[in-house]
């Protein structure tokens, strides 16, 4: 049984009449054209590629610098969980010497970087970080026996884990002195967990606490200030990253050659192969633009205190 319709349009070949009104680009008007009907300029509005960045090989090597540098970091701390676990490293030594880089890092950010000059904001620094590592000194005890019914093997999964998290969800955008802030508390969490994951299975409760000041010093703080010193200068820039290419490979060289090759290949994977990937993959990119594309609202930002009383 056939359908009656109540309107039937022309075949795909449907040739331009003269009688008809010209054809408009309007859905609302009822015109004597096929609904797929376009006219000899519609194309002429056609953009490929426009929003498709140029990248410069030696500048995108440059910039993964930030990438390995934050995984050489996560190598440097589970190399110095391994030597104090294996009795190589005595916590005292960790937790002076911790100290000292981040008193070193605070003052060159304080003095040199930002240049402030406020006195009361070094006290309440000061007087929340002594607050702070009395309070850790204080939960090493509870934080050592904390995962003791937990098998080794679960321990160990859930650490990778963590720091697959953490390396995955860094905040990697390189930011201006004026905008740097605290990193991601979905990345600095995770390591810290982590962190407290390795704690659990030292010796001694000064371990735990050597450990977990030295991760939050490493993953809170230092991160930023590595972003102060990318602001420096490139050169800056390049020797921290090998600097800490060096550390994580002589840290390494005693405890796993063959962790150390890997380490290298993919450092070398980060650094060189995948900046040539991405520019040789960016000549099969066809993005294309034109009068098909929806509308893009323009919303002007709204004003604060619009409707705020004034006063009489």
């Amino acid at each position: 049984m056939d359908v009656p319709v109540a309107h039937q349009f022309p075949s795909p070949d449907y040739q331009y009449n003269l009688n008809n009104p010209p054809w408009r680009k309007l859905l609302w008007v009822k015109q004597n054209y096929p609904d797929n009907y376009v006219d000899n300029t519609f194309l002429d509005e056609l953009q490929k590629n426009v929003n498709v960045h140029t990248y410069d090989y030696w500048k995108m090597v440059y910039e993964s610098g930030v990438i390995t540098q934050h995984i050489s970091s996560v190598v440097i701390f589970i190399a110095i969980f391994i030597y104090l676990q294996l009795n190589t490293l005595a916590a005292s030594h960790l937790i002076w010497s911790g100290s000292l880089l981040t008193g070193i890092g605070y003052i060159f950010c304080d003095l040199v970087m930002t240049r402030r000059q406020h006195t009361f904001e070094r006290k309440r620094v000061v007087k929340s970080a002594i607050f702070f590592f009395s309070t850790l000194l204080g939960l090493s005890p509870i934080l050592k026996t904390l995962t003791s019914q937990i098998s080794d093997d679960t321990i160990w999964t859930l650490t990778v884990c963590c720091f697959l998290t953490n390396v995955l969800f860094h905040d990697y955008v390189s930011q201006s002195r004026a905008h740097v802030k605290i990193p991601g508390s979905l990345s600095t969490n995770a390591a810290i967990f982590a962190s407290v994951l390795l704690a659990s299975r030292l010796d001694t409760n000064l371990d735990v606490f050597g450990l977990l000041s030295f991760a939050v010093e490493w993953f809170a703080l230092f991160p930023i200030l590595r972003r102060y010193l990318q602001e420096l200068s490139p050169k800056v820039q390049v020797t921290l990253t090998i600097l800490m290419l060096l550390v994580s490979v002589a840290m390494f060289l005693r405890i796993s050659k063959a962790i150390v090759c890997l380490y290298v290949l993919g450092f070398c994977f980060i650094t060189f192969i995948c900046p040539y990937w991405l520019i040789f993959i960016q000549k099969y990119k066809n993005e294309i633009h034109g009068p098909w594309d929806e509308a893009r609202p323009r919303l002007q930002k709204s004003k604060r205190n619009l409707y705020r009383k004034r006063p009489t």
